[in-house]
């Protein structure tokens, strides 16, 4: 598992103008935080829990016409249950992952967002943005003429009426934008529905979503006016949605054993990975011998004990389920903490050979290994892997990272510095990125590929400006 940052494309700009900023900055299954677009979102990549997402997505995209819209899922450093889509992107918290406790409570967040999505609501939300700014913008005029009326005549009273005026125009608009945020997240509750139903998928993970909320905010013991809120209550989303699921003729189906036991280790590495010490042991305190539990310990193991014990434990797992890919690049990874790089090599190979679908990070990891070796033939092979890796996960910057070190070792000091650019590029450091791009240009030939790439790079102009 691996983290990088990116910045946020919300549409929050939008609202200060309005008066409007402190609103929730995104459609998202609970509020963002207020500050979203001013900060940059931490990213983890993980191939195991991408592929565990896109299998849950793949079924609620198609049933909601989304399948060909280019929506990409993107996972969260956030220990918090919450999700939100911006433009075609969906992001989902490893917060929420770790807390669903089964696969169908995921996948009803993704419906929610997938709702959202399909609905077009962040384009009618623009459309509100703009209707709540010209209501505020009409109220301060209006009260301004009032005031300015009043101290004409020397009438205190009128100029205060037109106070009251501008003040009660703008929470007028906000109040509205709000209802209008309210209606549709209902909306995108009844969606989740629909495309549960025609994926013949149970609804009770979005109750179970609900209700935990809901229990949440009964134990902050907080009195909520429902008119300040741009989600309707949890418990008002329970009673709105029981009917429909509990007389769906799917209501009673489960999650297939198999997809239980990959959302469970998917849990077990975000606890392992993210959360302090002894998250896993809590998370599978009734069932501590299980695979999961056991694989939360193994990386544990590796991250803060001795690499050896975490060889020997993921070789345990590995005898139980030898062609799980990710054991044996977990594997790689210790072997190579433990400075035995050819050894990581073996096991990288083979959770390359063995992983379905992606494997990009997987190779871009086993690049890495190579690199750790050093010799030519090592240096010569883990450009090869990186490059392959990174045409399949060009968005990782830390690969580019690692193959400007290989293109170093090489002395390609232009291919170093194209590398060192994009790295720079997809970490949102743009002044860096077309810094080193036209370093790479000056040692590149002319019109070929990495000079164009370069020239792509120094063209590209920053979002907002």
């Amino acid at each position: 598992m691996t983290r990088s940052s990116i910045g946020s494309s919300m549409i929050g700009g939008l609202l200060h103008r309005a008066g409007l900023a402190s609103l929730a900055a995104s459609l998202c299954l609970l509020p963002a935080p207020a500050d979203a677009q001013q900060r940059s979102i931490p990213i983890v990549r993980d191939t195991e829990i991408e592929a565990l997402i896109r299998d849950y997505s793949r079924p609620i995209l198609e049933a909601a016409n989304l399948s060909r819209s280019g929506v990409e899922i993107i996972l969260v450093n956030e220990n918090s249950f919450n999700a939100f889509v911006a433009g075609r992107r969906m992001f989902i918290h490893t917060g929420a992952i770790a807390a669903s406790e089964t696969p169908n409570e995921i996948i009803g967040v993704i419906a929610h967002e997938a709702g959202h999505l399909a609905g077009g609501h962040q384009e009618r939300m623009r459309e509100q943005i703009s209707r709540a700014q010209t209501m505020a913008v009409v109220a301060a005029v209006l009260g301004m003429g009032a005031g300015v009326a009043g101290a004409a005549t020397g009438s205190g009273g009128l100029a205060q009426a037109g106070a009251g005026l501008a003040i009660g125009g703008g929470e007028m608009a906000r109040r509205g934008f709000l209802s209008y945020q309210r209606s549709e997240e209902t909306t995108a509750d009844r969606s989740a529905i629909t495309y549960l139903e025609r994926t013949g998928q149970s609804g009770r993970g979005m109750l179970r979503t609900f209700e935990r909320f809901s229990s949440a905010l009964a134990l902050t013991g907080a009195r909520v006016d429902p008119y300040q809120q741009s989600h309707p209550a949890p418990r008002e989303r329970i009673v709105a949605l029981q009917e429909l699921v509990r007389t769906s003729r799917h209501y009673e189906r489960t999650d297939p054993a198999e997809l239980q036991l990959r959302h469970d280790m998917a849990r077990a590495k975000i606890a392992a990975y993210t959360m302090e010490h002894g998250a896993v042991q809590r998370m599978f305190r009734d069932n501590i011998r299980s695979m999961p539990a056991a694989y939360g310990d193994a990386i544990q193991t590796y991250l803060y004990g001795n690499p050896a014990q975490a060889v020997a434990k993921i070789d345990a797992l590995i005898a139980q389920q030898p062609g799980n890919p990710y054991f044996h690049e977990l594997r790689g990874q210790a072997l190579i903490r433990a400075n035995r790089p050819a050894e990581a090599v073996d096991s990288l190979s083979r959770a390359v050979q063995n992983a379905r679908g992606n494997a990009g990070l997987m190779r871009v990891g086993l690049g890495q290994a190579l690199l750790a070796i050093g010799t030519p033939d090592a240096l010569a092979r883990a450009v090869r892997e990186m490059r392959a890796g990174l045409d399949a996960a060009s968005d990782y910057a830390v690969g580019w990272e690692s193959l400007a070190q290989a293109y170093g070792m090489q002395g390609e000091v232009a291919q170093a510095d194209l590398a060192t650019a994009e790295s720079h590029f997809h970490r949102g450091s743009f002044r860096d990125s077309k810094l080193f791009a036209a370093r790479a240009q000056q040692r590149l030939a002319n019109g070929s590929p990495g000079w164009i790439r370069a020239q792509d790079i120094i063209n590209f102009r920053e979002p907002g400006r």
